[in-house]
């Protein structure tokens, strides 16, 4: 077994204004640091209409279609955007985590790395925020769900920020634990301990700026590690943001780049444990670059270890 990574040049055609920190260099600098590792290199199909359906309303698809420019940019909020080849670069980033999906659970692969962008979790059902268009993470699960029949999925976000939008699209799903940490107070506001979800299946952690790998370690392991390991999954999806690095400039948590090795070893430990050792990664955060190649390398270096 092995790990696969899935990526697309055409996730480099989003482009966003000069100095906007989700820029085409992320992707760049990622990939260049995954450059020699021992991966399975798998291109990132187009999300089909069908899956996409399964998280977001045709009339959302519809307006992202009617919002794309010909040239230039174009602002959809605050500060998400779209060029030309946005929707191209996130229906290959949707593609991707599908395509990690199937790859997992055929057998093909031990666990996947989409390294892809833009990212997915701040997207919710029926808009467009946070850098995000796509609700990557939450496609995922659901179609893990609802296309390979499974009973039990969770999705684990360690993004620096709340993934919001992956929580709005799984609030309703009792067959997916949805388990966030994130630093609070910080944007998008959300992700209190009592926000839980119709069925209790929803577990937010927050963490206090200037908190860094001793909070961060507690949490995990005192309150979301014992939660997935009684769940059962049958398949683990990370948001893996990268963010929360001491050097990020959107945020105040001190992780360290060891600290993202760290979990996701452990994570690769309970998902041994629980479901063969199976894990889908797709990419959220991480603003500066060096941070995010060195975090990115070490959380892959686990995948790989593990597969």
């Amino acid at each position: 077994m092995t790990t696969a990574l899935i990526t697309h040049a055409d996730c480099l055609s989003h482009v966003t204004p000069d100095g906007h920190p989700e820029r085409v260099a992320r992707l760049e600098h990622v990939l260049h640091g995954l450059e020699g590792k021992e991966l399975r290199r798998v291109t990132a199909p187009m999300a089909a209409e069908d899956d996409l359906l399964r998280i977001h309303p045709k009339s959302y698809l519809d307006d992202l279609r009617d919002d794309l420019p010909f040239e230039g940019l174009k602002q959809i909020d605050g500060d998400t955007f779209l060029s030309p080849g946005s929707l191209d670069a996130a229906y290959r980033a949707a593609g991707a985590a599908v395509r990690a999906v199937d790859l997992v659970l055929g057998g093909d692969v031990q666990n996947a790395f989409a390294a892809v962008r833009p990212p997915g979790h701040h997207a919710e059902t029926e808009t467009s925020m946070g850098f995000c268009l796509l609700g990557n993470a939450a496609l995922a699960a659901k179609h893990a769900l609802d296309h390979h029949g499974l009973k039990r999925v969770a999705v684990v976000d360690f993004d620096v920020h709340h993934g919001n939008g992956t929580q709005d699209i799984l609030w309703d799903e009792k067959r997916a634990l949805f388990i966030s940490s994130q630093q609070m107070p910080l944007w998008p506001g959300s992700g209190r301990p009592d926000e839980d979800g119709n069925y209790g299946q929803i577990l937010n952690m927050p963490l206090p700026p200037e908190s860094g790998t001793a909070e961060m370690r507690t949490a995990f392991q005192n309150i979301a590690f014992p939660r997935l390991l009684a769940f059962k999954p049958e398949l683990i999806i990370l948001s893996a943001g990268f963010d929360a690095h001491q050097d990020d400039p959107l945020a105040n948590l001190n992780w360290t780049t060891a600290d993202f090795g760290w979990l996701t070893a452990e994570l690769c430990k309970i998902a041994q444990e629980v479901c063969g050792g199976r894990i889908v990664s797709t990419l959220e955060g991480g603003y500066d670059l060096n941070a995010l190649t060195a975090a990115t390398s070490a959380h892959v270096d686990e995948l790989i270890k593990a597969g």
